[in-house]
Parts: C-alpha cells; sequence; structure tokens
C-alpha cells in the first residue's frame, strides 16, 4: 500500500503487520493519526510509529465491539458515530478535544454541528460550549450539536460523552431542532445482497449504473429532506474514504438513486431517492442490495443508514430488508439572540 492509500485511511482504526528487526512478525492496531516516512498509531497503551518500509500488510478494521456479538449490534453508540463521521466529512473542521467542529456552508446538519466523541479540550464542558458558540459565529453558522442516545429518546446516560454535552446544552438553554432527529438502524451486509431482482441486480425493464461521481440526472434526483441541492453538497458526497453512486434506469432516464460509502471497516447508504411514479415496486430495496454487493468485497461486514424518526414507510422498508434501529441522535441549536 502506497503513501497516499495510507493517508486515505487517516482517521480511521487500523491493523499494520510489520516485520521486526529481527525478522519477526508483528501487528499493531489502533488509530491511523498521521503518515508521513512513518504510520503513527495511537493504540490503546499509547502511540506506536511504525516505518513504511517495515510494512507488510494493513487493513482497515472495524471499532472494537463493547461486548459479545455480531459488530453491527455490539459498536458501541460513540463508536459508531464516529464511523459515521468518515462517511461524510465537512469542508471545515477542528478538533476541541474529543470533539469534532463541522461546518459546510449549513448544508445538512451531519456537517455542521459538534460531535462530541470524547472530552472536550481540560475536560470543561461549559468552557467548551462557549467556544462551541464562537466558532460557529466565526464560520457564520447558528451553533448546532449533534448528541446520540438511546432509541427510545431517553437521556443518554452511560452513551459516553454525549450525556455531559446534552446537560450543558440544556442548562445553557439550548433546544432540540424540530424535524431534525434521526434513527441509525444497522445490518448485516451479507444479509443484504439478495434483493428479488433479476441478475443484473435491477428491477426487470430497468437498468443499474454504479459511478465514482454522481451524474447531473444523479444529482437531479437527490434531494436532501425535500431541498435543492446546495453548492456544498458535492463535496460531501465525495468525502469518504471510498463511495460509488448508484443509478437505475428507465430508457436511460434515472428514476431511482443511492449512494454508497466505507468507511472505517463500515459500509454506509445514503440518499436513496425514488421518483414517485416508480415507488412501491422494489426499487428501493434493489438499490440497497446494490449497495451490499458493492461494499462486501470491500471488508465491510456490517452497514449502517440514517433515517428521520418521523419517517415510518422507510423505517419499515429497512426493518423489512433486515436493518434494526441501533441509536437515535438529536440537534440541540443555542437560542436566537435578541432581535
Amino acid at each position: 500500500m502506497d503513501v497516499a492509500s495510507w493517508q486515505a485511511r487517516v482517521g480511521q482504526r487500523v491493523v499494520v503487520r510489520r516485520r521486526l528487526a529481527d525478522g519477526r512478525l508483528g501487528d499493531v492496531l489502533g488509530e491511523l493519526t498521521e503518515v508521513d516516512t512513518h504510520l503513527h498509531v495511537r493504540t490503546r497503551t499509547g502511540a506506536v510509529t511504525v516505518p513504511l518500509t517495515s510494512v507488510v500488510a494493513g487493513k482497515v478494521v472495524p471499532p472494537r465491539p463493547v461486548r459479545r456479538g455480531p459488530a453491527h449490534r455490539v459498536t458501541s453508540i460513540t463508536d459508531l458515530q464516529a464511523v459515521m463521521s468518515l462517511h461524510w466529512r465537512p469542508e471545515i473542521s477542528e478538533r476541541h478535544g474529543g470533539w469534532l467542529l463541522r461546518a459546510s456552508g449549513g448544508f445538512t446538519g451531519r456537517a455542521n454541528s459538534v460531535l462530541p466523541l470524547g472530552d472536550p479540550r481540560d475536560g470543561d464542558v461549559e468552557a467548551g460550549l462557549a467556544q462551541v458558540v464562537a466558532w460557529y459565529a466565526g464560520h457564520g453558522l447558528p451553533p448546532k450539536a449533534s448528541i446520540a442516545g438511546r432509541a427510545d429518546g431517553g437521556v443518554p446516560g452511560g452513551v459516553g460523552p454525549a450525556g455531559p454535552l446534552r446537560a450543558a446544552c440544556e442548562a445553557a438553554g439550548w433546544r432540540i431542532v424540530p424535524g431534525g432527529s434521526a434513527l441509525v438502524m444497522t445490518a448485516l451486509t451479507a444479509e443484504l445482497r439478495a434483493p428479488a431482482t433479476g441478475g443484473s441486480g435491477a428491477p426487470a425493464g430497468l437498468t443499474l449504473d454504479v459511478a465514482d461521481t454522481p451524474d447531473e440526472q444523479w444529482l437531479a434526483a437527490y434531494r436532501y429532506r425535500g431541498q435543492p441541492l446546495s453548492p456544498h453538497a458535492l463535496p460531501l458526497l465525495r468525502s469518504a474514504p471510498s463511495q460509488a453512486f448508484f443509478s437505475l434506469r428507465d430508457d436511460g432516464a434515472t428514476v431511482a438513486v443511492a449512494r454508497g460509502s466505507l468507511g472505517g471497516g463500515w459500509a454506509g447508504l445514503t440518499a436513496v431517492e425514488v421518483a414517485a411514479g416508480y415507488r412501491r415496486r422494489g426499487l428501493a430495496r434493489a438499490l440497497l442490495g446494490a449497495v451490499a454487493q458493492w461494499a462486501y468485497p470491500g471488508g465491510a461486514t456490517s452497514t449502517y443508514l440514517q433515517v428521520g424518526d418521523t419517517n415510518e414507510a422507510a423505517v419499515a422498508l429497512y426493518t423489512a430488508a433486515g436493518f434494526a434501529v441501533h441509536h437515535r441522535y438529536d440537534y440541540w441549536q443555542a437560542p436566537l439572540p435578541p432581535p
């Protein structure tokens, strides 16, 4: 694997097989934080540097499970949030200790909110929240936080850094953004690969195209929460370590689209859209299967998706396909200043 390939894996959990000075082989497991002439890996016991010349092999691996069981069920909420952040990376980001501040011109909450993946700098949540407010003001955006918790909406005690941030937001008068909450659903990738379609992966009478970048028809079909695309959409759509864009076409016209992504050892499914006249014909399920077929050889044994918590039709579709709810998240926003 060359330097550029390793650099594309920065921020992900990797296992690196290296040749030691005595000729034996040894493995290093942890987060890849930097690449130069060495791989810099943050392991559970400390930082390790591995000369590129000693690397024999390596790959991205999923987060460490919190208990025994299939990864799509036993990955922690915080770890899965970290994985998902790799699949939708903003144009501007900055770390404040374990908090990830993100800005992309306001397009999607995922790219324009602070994400708590650890403790804030110096462990001071209130001071960190004040810096969040200042940072977003400097980027012309309302201060917003993405706070994950249990699927039942309970206070996220015991789910890591989200709990203290939620408490600080509530104390500061922040409120949940109406209509912005989402469920995160997960499934085994292997069980998603066999939709009821023909050998081409497309329903009868349609064709399936897969591309590295979205074409004009794909972009025209994608509507985030029913909104037209902003200029900030394309960089986000292409921001994962790897992604592919799926189009179902009827006589050349695009009638359904989806985006598949790879990062952190997981597959992601986003941007599923089906034209009004083609719904209830299995097109969304066919796209889901096509994304799984693409992702599985890349080592992603688990797949996640995010869906609005009030979108009952989509939740039912994904549940029938094999997904189950893993957790939820809400966006909290600072109160508007007085006029």
